[in-house]
């Protein structure tokens, strides 16, 4: 199963860097369309329309063997996601001291990527130490399973870690190729459990050869990009040379290390966010078991597909929302806002008509009952949009990751409040009012603390224009 979701000073990317520069027959088609777009954005958008597609059919694999055995695959992924977003602050601090350099690097990348790595395997040690112990003291499904994850934990974080290099540096393909293959080799390896088991597994131990092939499949191109992050960090410092102090390896690792509340906050603040997309699933399993948890699980992940679009724009958009000029950075943000924002309700009743047809022929007449779930939850999805533009504006540009935290934990707030008393009364048509609500009522107060620090009126959203000159606060 997949998930899309929505996540310096840096010189602005110059409109002929290369594969960031529209071709001439796009440039006529879209005129207004911005030069960082077509490109950046659009390959961005490639790759997660094929991790989707992996990912769909991973979840259809799953899905068919009832709704229990997808519900305890949805929890059992909700938990890794815990895991990488705990530490995913090592990877935007990285891509935070790249995108600072802009068009004129003047650092080494290999000794920071070399510390952080190092981080991130330690940390991944530490939380296999934890998991061991949650698998050996649960019972239930997918808690007992936990060992795998354990076992993986140590080399899960290097991708998050690593792609911070190209992410910092607007470099779009590696990232689209991490992201791609991971999922990628799940299904082969699903695929390769099928053929040797000769159709002779039942539900559980597919369970078992699913968790085992997620986890496989992952690390298995964490440690290739890790690898290949690497070289690449070595190769830019040889070419820059000269150019570059020989003394910024030690310089760097110190630096890391002294900004390790930057990195917890981001973490944190990565963990908030997570729980507001996914403690929705928590609690339907608390009121109503793992079987409704799976049907509820499919609702939101053919929710979030409206997610490709936005972090699509964000991930392209990430190094220009974090130039140092308070103008430029929000002038982007409003940009890429926008864009998200139209898109998504666009596409929303298009996701709604297609769903409403599709899941029940394909997953089997038990997901009928995603489909309520469904319609409660896209309004606040879509609203939700602007949330990865937003988010990256005060992370990167603005540093202040409890920004989005504080927005996050108010979305959770809301919804796990609001859910506490609809999903015990509706299920998980009540659990889709509640994510909704505190979707939209976040995104409100989010979009107001943007328009503050960037000195911009109101109407900047809708009026062409407005967000070209803000006022430095």
């Amino acid at each position: 199963m997949s998930s899309v979701r929505p996540e310096s000073a840096a010189a602005p990317v110059p409109d002929n860097a290369p594969g960031l520069a529209h071709p001439a027959w796009l440039a006529r088609l879209l005129p207004r369309l911005p030069a960082w777009l077509p490109v950046a954005a659009l390959g961005n958008l490639v790759a997660k329309l094929l991790i989707v597609a992996l990912g769909l059919a991973i979840t259809v694999v799953v899905a068919r063997q009832g709704p229990k055995v997808q519900g305890a695959f949805a929890l059992f992924v909700a938990v890794e996601s815990a895991l990488l977003t705990l530490f995913s602050g090592l990877g935007l601090w990285l891509a935070r001291q790249m995108s600072q350099q802009g068009g004129a690097p003047s650092v080494r990348a290999l000794p920071m990527l070399r510390g952080v790595l190092r981080a991130a395997v330690s940390l991944g040690l530490v939380a296999s130490v934890v998991l061991l112990g949650v698998s050996w003291w649960a019972q239930a499904l997918p808690y007992s399973q936990l060992w795998l994850l354990a076992l993986a934990a140590p080399f899960l974080l290097l991708v998050p870690t690593a792609t911070g290099l190209w992410l910092g540096e607007g470099r779009m393909w590696p990232i689209n190729v991490a992201q791609v293959a991971a999922p990628a080799l799940v299904l082969l390896g699903l695929l390769g459990a099928g053929w040797l088991t000769q159709g002779a597994v039942r539900s559980a131990p597919l369970v078992v050869l699913v968790l085992t092939a997620w986890v496989s499949g992952k690390a298995i191109v964490a440690v290739l990009t890790a690898v290949y992050a690497l070289h690449d960090a070595a190769q830019r410092d040889d070419a820059l040379g000269a150019n570059l102090g020989a003394s910024f390896g030690a310089q760097a690792v110190a630096r890391w290390q002294s900004q390790w509340p930057f990195i917890a906050t981001i973490g944190v603040t990565n963990v908030v966010s997570l729980l507001n997309y996914r403690a929705s699933l928590f609690l339907v399993e608390r009121f109503h078991g793992l079987s409704v948890v799976g049907t509820y699980s499919v609702a939101v992940t053919v929710a979030e597909l409206l997610w490709l679009l936005s972090s699509s724009v964000t991930v392209s958009a990430y190094a220009r929302i974090g130039h140092p000029d308070p103008r430029v950075a929000a002038a982007m943000t409003v940009q890429a806002v926008r864009i998200n924002v139209l898109a998504t309700l666009l596409a929303a009743p298009v996701l709604l008509a297609g769903a409403w047809w599709a899941l029940p022929w394909v997953l089997g007449e038990a997901y009928q009952a995603s489909l309520m779930p469904l319609l409660a939850l896209l309004p606040g999805v879509a609203g939700y949009a602007a949330a990865s533009s937003l988010s990256a504006y005060y992370t990167n540009h603005l540093g202040r990751p409890q920004l989005s935290g504080a927005i996050a934990g108010l979305s959770l707030c809301l919804s796990f409040g609001l859910g506490w008393c609809l999903v015990p009364l509706y299920g998980a048509v009540g659990a889709g009012v509640a994510s909704s609500v505190g979707y939209l009522g976040a995104i409100a107060v989010a979009y107001g603390v943007f328009l503050k620090h960037a000195g911009l009126p109101l109407r900047a959203l809708w009026t062409r224009g407005a967000g070209e000159a803000p006022v430095p606060v």
